[in-house]
């Protein structure tokens, strides 16, 4: 992997996990001394990012990390909830038994962490959950589109995700697509699937969301 790859990539994890908030800056001398690489390659990956719209520039130079507002997210959350349905549906249909096994387990070992209303633990059994589909799909390229969209919408998302108190409703959220999909009824994967995804699940849902999101993360 090329340097400005690893780096990309890295700055790119740092968004999904909520390490880089919109509106953080991103230290070009700081990255290449991290690194010990000279700027070159620090610039390439971030001229990068910001062509996938993950960076934006400053007016008097430097960049940081973009930010969208209340339209761009709901747009791009829409988008988002379509695709993961796709996804389910495709895992439903092509998924091994030994990999359907292996998604009850996961969902069945989740349950103690959302009965305890743990944030950060959920977050990494939601992200488990959902990587084990993207591979069932056997799409790489829906993959790679979704993970940037969740990249994109992490910091929004998990901020409303624990803003209005989800865990019990996502992991019964998760129970409906693990049933669908050991039952092999894609249809209803999918429709669980984009229920799960849904921003704000109704107009009341969205309004809540809307009002519980720090003005700082809007653009």
């Amino acid at each position: 992997m090329k340097v400005s790859d690893r780096i990309r990539h890295d700055i790119e994890q740092q968004l999904l996990g909520g390490t880089l908030l919109p509106g953080d800056a991103v230290d070009e001398a700081e990255l290449a001394a991290r690194y010990k690489v000279s700027k070159t390659p620090v610039r390439e990956a971030m001229l990068q990012l910001q062509a996938q719209g993950l960076l934006t520039n400053l007016p008097r130079g430097g960049m940081v990390v973009a930010k969208m507002d209340v339209q761009q997210l709901l747009s791009m959350w829409e988008l988002l909830a379509e695709l993961e349905s796709i996804c389910a549906r495709y895992a439903c249909e092509r998924m091994s038994p030994e990999e359907r096994e292996t998604l009850r387990q996961l969902h069945e070992g989740s349950q103690p962490v959302a009965e305890a209303a743990d944030s950060e633990g959920w977050q990494e059994v939601n992200l488990s959950f959902h990587e084990l589909l993207y591979k069932g799909s056997r799409n790489p390229y829906l993959r790679q589109e979704i993970l940037r969209m969740r990249t994109r919408t992490g910091a929004y998302r998990r901020h409303a995700f624990g803003a209005v108190g989800r865990i019990q409703t996502s992991y019964a959220h998760h129970n409906d697509i693990v049933h669908a999909i050991l039952a092999g009824d894609a249809q209803a994967a999918a429709q669980a699937m984009f229920l799960h995804m849904s921003p704000g699940h109704g107009a009341r849902g969205v309004t809540d969301m809307i009002v519980n999101m720090p003005k700082s993360l809007l653009g």
